[in-house]
């Protein structure tokens, strides 16, 4: 759990994602769409990725764990929260007080 916490706070936006899975690339062409340039974790590319995949399942509390976002080192969700958020129009403006967008 240390070492997601550690990755998620070293950038405004975080995706933890699994390299073959759609609603994880979704997410990730979601935001590269709004302009914003997230740091993106591949646990099955990460010798550690399994280890953070079961945090990431503590955290959330269910499975599959990824997508898993985090904006301004604070957990925001899976792929459900953040199509609300957008939908609802508070993303772009949670990506701002995040530093993530400029504009």
């Amino acid at each position: 759990m240390e070492r997601v916490m550690k990755l998620a706070s070293q950038k405004a936006v975080v995706i933890f994602s699994l390299s073959s899975c759609c609603m994880c690339h979704t997410i990730k062409r979601l935001f590269c769409e709004l302009g914003v340039n997230p740091a993106v974790y591949e646990l099955d590319e990460d010798p550690r990725g399994r280890e953070m995949e079961k945090a990431l399942v503590r955290l959330l509390g269910r499975n599959p764990s990824v997508p898993v976002v985090f904006i301004g080192g604070k957990l925001v969700g899976s792929t459900d929260r953040v199509m609300a958020l957008h939908l609802g129009g508070k993303l772009t403006p949670l990506l701002r007080e995040a530093g993530a967008l400029w504009l």
